[in-house]
């Protein structure tokens, strides 16, 4: 299969330090980089995309909920025209220091409880996917699978990536298991790595009650924040090459 690894980076912001972007911009082909408000700060994008340009990393923006101190992980319930607002101030923010740095986005991918609520509200998912199309309709939306944004996305003439996480765990509606569940989150790389390869190989989203939901995919997430970040995408790099799979970056899956 021709697949892209992606993570979420440049999170950092003040005295807070999330990650370790450089190392994992050496493994991963594709990058959704905060635009200041869950996360992330001007010279932290900056940085973030000056690594990835020197790794030819695509980038895409990463909007979430302005919500520093819950890191965008809170719902929150906002108007159309304030998510609107919301999500194209983030992309455009990202935008203008991606051109300065001669790198430009190609992608959108929603943060933490943003992209959660529009998994299954449509409305909203509609309203994200109208604001990116308006500001650029050649940027791509990584949407999760069987997601609602995937099918606004879809509506509004956008190019949808579909998206699982390596590590973190379904339930059976095909949605994350909610993170205080315990199991939710994957820590070890090599039941990370396990996870991908039944997904891989199963054509498929592995659920908690070892059933698999049959759909079709483009890019696999390794959350960039956790403590195991580093070696999680390194052992499903490894795995998924070791078994003749490619890896690219995203522009290139839906081209």
């Amino acid at each position: 299969m021709r697949l892209n690894l992606n993570a979420d980076l440049g999170e950092s912001w003040g005295a807070y330090a999330m990650g370790n972007d450089r190392a994992m911009l050496e493994i991963v082909a594709s990058a959704n980089i905060a635009c200041g408000l869950h996360g992330g700060e001007p010279r932290v994008m900056q940085e973030t995309l000056r690594l990835a340009r020197g790794q030819s990393v695509s980038v895409g923006a990463h909007p979430g909920y302005a919500d520093l101190y819950g890191f965008g992980r809170r719902p929150q319930s906002l108007s159309e025209d304030d998510l609107a607002a919301l999500v194209a101030y983030q992309i455009g923010a990202l935008a203008a220091i991606a051109g300065s740095e001669g790198w430009p986005i190609t992608h959108v991918k929603p943060h933490g409880a943003l992209n959660n609520q529009a998994f299954a509200d449509l409305g909203m998912a509609r309203i994200i996917a109208r604001t990116i199309q308006r500001f650029d309709p050649a940027l791509i939306l990584l949407a999760p699978v069987f997601s609602q944004l995937a099918r606004a996305g879809q509506e509004a003439g956008l190019r949808v990536a579909l998206e699982v996480f390596a590590d973190r765990t379904y339930e059976a509606d095909g949605q994350l298991t909610p993170r205080g569940v315990p199991g939710a989150v994957l820590h070890d790389p090599a039941a990370a790595r396990d996870h991908v390869l039944a997904m891989v190989d199963r054509a498929g989203v592995t659920v908690r009650d070892g059933n698999i939901l049959e759909t079709p995919f483009h890019s696999i997430c390794v959350h960039g924040d956790g403590d195991a970040a580093v070696s999680i995408a390194r052992a499903v790099r490894q795995a998924l090459e070791a078994a003749g799979h490619s890896i690219l970056p995203i522009p290139a899956l839906v081209a």
